[in-house]
């Protein structure tokens, strides 16, 4: 696939689906919404405790449902009387989410995984096996990125990257990361993803010869500036006008 050429360059991809105050971030009803748009999908996936994968962005499960704790410690059968707040849609699993696009629009699906490497990428690589429509995979760590070069160098990666302002992230991590230090031997990406407030840096000037995302852009004005310097973005809280 020439990216350049590809589904990741051609059209805006909506931040978690099409979310708004009735179609919560990450549900079945906002990847619904995306798809009668005709927008591709950006989603997060992780590892819950009995192996399951789901489509859920936080660690915690305070700000998007009415529960304290984590979401590594749920199993399948608590996502069915656990539900997103101010909404009856429950937290899905990939395995439902790939059924229910089934290849109408394009995936973007970011791997979430700050420990071991290795199960969660070898679950998401099986179930994306046969599935027969779109997608590509980013994640921040290199390490995830080097598993999918490794054991599925077909599917397309993207490194993601940014300054990490106010993250609670070590400062060599922050330092390597901001610079993509680790993409030529390590997690040798086939795009960039990079944050949009941080666009145009020295940093990715380095990787011209590489498609570039950025991501979140909040508004039209926002989509206006980084626009000149990517080749596609990310978007939320809006519909960008070309």
């Amino acid at each position: 696939m020439d990216i350049f050429n590809s589904w990741l360059v051609e059209t805006p991809i909506a931040h978690r689906g099409l979310h708004d105050k009735d179609h919560p971030e990450n549900s079945l009803s906002a990847f619904g919404k995306a798809i009668d748009e005709g927008y591709p999908i950006e989603l997060d996936v992780q590892m819950i405790a009995d192996g399951t994968i789901v489509v859920f962005h936080d660690e915690s499960l305070s700000r998007l449902t009415d529960n304290d704790g984590y979401i590594k410690f749920l199993n399948k059968s608590d996502l069915d009387i656990l539900f997103l707040k101010d909404s009856k849609e429950k937290i899905p699993t990939l395995e439902e989410v790939l059924e229910f696009v089934d290849g109408k629009v394009p995936l973007l699906i970011e791997i979430k995984n700050q420990g071991k490497v290795g199960e969660l990428e070898k679950k998401v690589i099986d179930l994306l096996k046969n599935y027969k429509g779109e997608f590509a995979v980013q994640s921040f760590n290199p390490y995830v990125l080097e598993y999918f070069s490794k054991h599925a160098p077909e599917i397309k990666r993207g490194q993601l990257a940014g300054f990490f302002k106010g993250e609670k992230l070590a400062y060599f991590k922050k330092f390597a990361l901001k610079r993509m230090l680790l993409n030529k031997k390590i997690s040798k990406p086939d795009f960039i993803s990079y944050e949009a407030k941080r666009v145009p840096n020295r940093f990715i000037r380095k990787y011209k010869k590489l498609p570039l995302l950025v991501w979140t852009v909040t508004s039209q004005s926002e989509y206006l500036k980084v626009v000149k310097y990517c080749d596609n973005v990310i978007f939320e809280g809006f519909e960008p006008k070309i």
